[in-house]
């Protein structure tokens, strides 16, 4: 058994702001927690100005893949990010629903403010889970 959390990140396609969430958590808790992305509908790829934008600060998305919930899975946090009704329940974990705009679709900028406020709710989620764990400055503040 582990000591480190296991977080799960929940949308709709697992395409967006799911992704999001977990390339940045990945990022800022390196092997201190497990992260974990997943959708209620899971689209074909990443949405492709998501992965631009993650890409510009430094962020590689192309070993993300749309996927399913695994009902077999346990978590500490599952954080859902508009996964509809199909929202998944994992025993023992804690939820936080984060209300955001969805990125598809949309320019550069709105794309890169959504990042942002991801962004902050990951650093805010990391600070809560790991207090004792030095996060390295957010890639979208410069």
């Amino acid at each position: 058994m582990t000591d480190r959390p296991s977080i799960l990140f929940a949308c709709r396609a697992n395409a967006g702001r799911s992704v999001t969430g977990k390339v940045l958590a990945q990022h800022y808790a390196g092997s201190a927690a497990d992260v974990f992305s997943a959708g209620s509908e899971p689209g074909d790829a990443v949405h492709p100005e998501v992965a631009a934008v993650l890409l510009s600060l430094g962020l590689d998305t192309s070993a993300e893949t749309p996927k399913p919930f695994d009902p077999a899975a346990t978590y500490t946090a599952v954080v859902t990010m508009g996964c509809g009704e199909e929202c998944p329940y994992y025993a023992g974990a804690t939820y936080q629903d984060w209300e955001l705009d969805d990125p598809k679709g949309q320019d550069e900028a709105t794309v890169r403010r959504i990042v942002g406020e991801i962004d902050d709710r990951v650093r805010r989620l990391l600070a809560d889970l790991l207090p004792d764990l030095p996060l390295p400055p957010s890639v979208t503040r410069n």
